[in-house]
């Protein structure tokens, strides 16, 4: 129970808890679309989704900051491919706050002449591009750790004995690239941190693709993919060794 208490207690754990049921409301909504006795039960989970995502703006608030200041910290990275892409994240992500900050502040009547449509679609873009980066970040961690894993001597025993004891593998996949898929599950699986993260960066990589029309989704495959992020967000949260460092 102390648990519970001390995750809800942060900004971050209520968000996350929040970002879980709005898109769990939207999961929900595409697969009771066509059933025409749940139409109240429709009506009362997109009321829902509304209240969570305007709950979630207003955590947010302060967002630009902390942002702000992360890239403060990761511009003093002595390895320069990692400050640069979470330096640029963090630009972007901040900048991204900024936007949804604009649309909160016209929302509850404070700001009024400005163009909600232009906003929303800087909003999604900025966070597209920081996604792009945090995902470049995984990326570039995973192929340091996958040469690494090809220089250890009982990791390539292992490769070898696993290669060899798949030959109907060999012959229907090419070996090189049943090597470099073993050594990528070797990577992940020994940095869960990372895979986790990975994994959030792509499901959340579907929403602003979606917005941004450069690739259409449904609202089942939003919904779905919003809700595994926002777990694994929640997980990372409650569990900070899973949290992927720096």
């Amino acid at each position: 129970m102390d648990a519970v208490i001390k995750f809800t207690s942060q900004s971050q754990g209520r968000d996350r808890i929040f970002r879980a049921t709005q898109y769990a409301c939207a999961l929900a909504i595409y697969l009771l679309r066509n059933h025409s006795e749940r139409k109240d039960l429709v009506a009362k989970l997109k009321s829902l989704e509304a209240h969570m995502s305007a709950g979630r703006k207003l955590f947010r608030l302060g967002n630009t900051a902390n942002s702000i200041e992360a890239a403060k910290r990761t511009m003093q990275l002595s390895d320069r491919v990692l400050s640069l892409c979470l330096t640029v994240a963090n630009i972007n992500r901040a900048l991204y706050f900024f936007c949804d900050n604009v649309l909160w502040a016209r929302s509850v009547g404070l700001i009024r002449n400005i163009d909600k449509e232009r906003w929303s679609v800087n909003a999604s873009r900025c966070y597209f591009f920081s996604l792009v980066m945090n995902l470049t970040r995984d990326v570039y961690v995973v192929l340091r750790l996958m040469l690494q894993k090809a220089r250890d001597k009982r990791c390539r025993q292992k490769m070898d004995q696993h290669l060899s004891e798949s030959p109907e593998v060999a012959e229907a996949v090419i070996p090189q690239l049943d090597a470099f898929i073993f050594l990528l599950l070797e990577s992940l699986k020994s940095d869960p941190a990372l895979a986790l993260d990975t994994l959030k960066n792509i499901c959340d990589l579907f929403i602003p693709l979606d917005k941004l029309g450069i690739y259409q989704s449904h609202g089942g495959v939003i919904g779905f993919c919003g809700l595994m992020s926002s777990l694994i967000g929640i997980v990372t949260l409650a569990r900070p060794t899973l949290r992927i460092k720096p």
